[in-house]
């Protein structure tokens, strides 16, 4: 099977790239890299590679793949924040530009990398795949206005699938540091304090970025008609937590360590709690292999072995918004985040 992952150079991709290659899949890549200068250790597999802004392809680029697998986005609340207006051309409106690209010459599959942030606040209930979505930040809405298109577009050799991740933990070449539970072993490791910016009482569902990746896998396996037009929690039931409970699990796992909460560490509004049951359910071929405590484990060592200073991850460098914003600045790109001729 030819398979096309845009965004395939970030946080997820260089890890679902690798997988598919090692499952034998004919992998080529759409991404115009802006986090090129981020790569914190090795494992980006070397597939033919369009670099280019998903905003500014043409129908020849994804002509002749058999699947589409769409991961290119201003990807997390803080970076949709940015440019509100911007995250909507990014996440929607070029989504549905894709698809219909897709549509047009005949991509059948069409796997759409959602989140679990479009429930927003939906404070105590556990939710499935048919509950409502509130969504509160720029990122959550593009999300949930892409996901409608996409419904209203499944066809007769169009099928699109929806996988809301939960959020993803784990070590990644492309590793980002503003996702929970590597942010808060990153400040163990580097600091001695487990730091909360939150008041720790919000819920989030947790998956480690490799059975994210399985999880499409397992889409790109499953006959159409299991996942037609089909929206998927991804994670296990089992691993929502609160955020201190998180921290609790970090401190387990460093003992020598404390926890202690930021200055003006407040309520965050963003809470959900999610049944990922209908993935295990429907496709037996997704099989986690993880949990938060064996992740901040992986995270611990990993961090230690690298060295890991305070600097780095709460600098410019692995941080996307502080990133984008230096790019920025320095004149790299502009303020439409497209790189300058140089």
């Amino acid at each position: 099977m030819r398979v096309l992952v845009t965004g395939h150079l970030g946080y997820i991709g260089t890890l679902l790239t690798r997988m598919l290659v090692d499952e034998g899949y004919e992998v080529c890549g759409i991404d115009s890299d802006l986090f090129r200068r981020c790569t914190f250790c090795e494992g980006i597999v070397d597939v033919p590679t369009i670099c280019a802004d998903i905003r500014d392809i043409g129908a020849d680029a994804v002509r002749g793949f058999d699947a589409v697998v769409h991961l290119a986005a201003l990807a997390n609340d803080a970076l949709g924040d940015l440019d509100p207006e911007m995250t909507l051309d990014v996440n929607y409106r070029a989504t549905v530009r894709l698809a219909e690209l897709c549509k047009g010459v005949g991509v059948e599959r069409f796997i759409f990398s959602s989140s679990c942030s479009n429930y927003g606040a939906a404070g105590e209930e556990v939710l499935t795949e048919e509950s409502p979505f509130r969504p509160v930040t720029a990122y959550g809405q593009s999300k949930v206005l892409a996901e409608e298109a996409l419904s209203e577009m499944a066809a007769d050799g169009f099928s699109p699938t929806i996988l809301r991740n939960a959020t993803c933990y784990g070590v990644s070449p492309r590793l980002r540091f503003d996702l929970v539970l590597n942010n808060l072993v990153a400040w163990g490791v580097t600091t001695g304090k487990i730091l909360l910016k939150s008041d720790g009482s919000p819920w989030r569902p947790v998956a480690h970025v490799e059975d994210v990746c399985r999880a499409f896998i397992a889409v790109l396996e499953a006959p159409t008609e299991l996942v037609h037009n089909e929206a998927f929690n991804v994670g296990r039931t089992s691993e929502n937590y609160r955020i201190g409970e998180l921290a609790r699990i970090v401190a387990e796992t460093m003992p020598q360590c404390g926890v202690e909460f930021a200055d003006g560490a407040s309520p965050d509004k963003r809470c959900y709690r999610v049944n990922c049951d209908k993935i295990a359910r429907r496709l037996k071929d997704f099989r986690p292999q993880w949990d938060a405590r064996r992740g901040a484990e992986q995270l611990c060592a990993t961090f230690k072995s690298k060295g890991l200073a305070l600097e780095e991850f709460e600098g410019t460098k692995y941080k996307r918004v502080s990133h984008l914003r230096k790019l920025m600045e320095d004149g790299i790109v502009g303020s439409d985040l497209r790189y300058r001729a140089q």
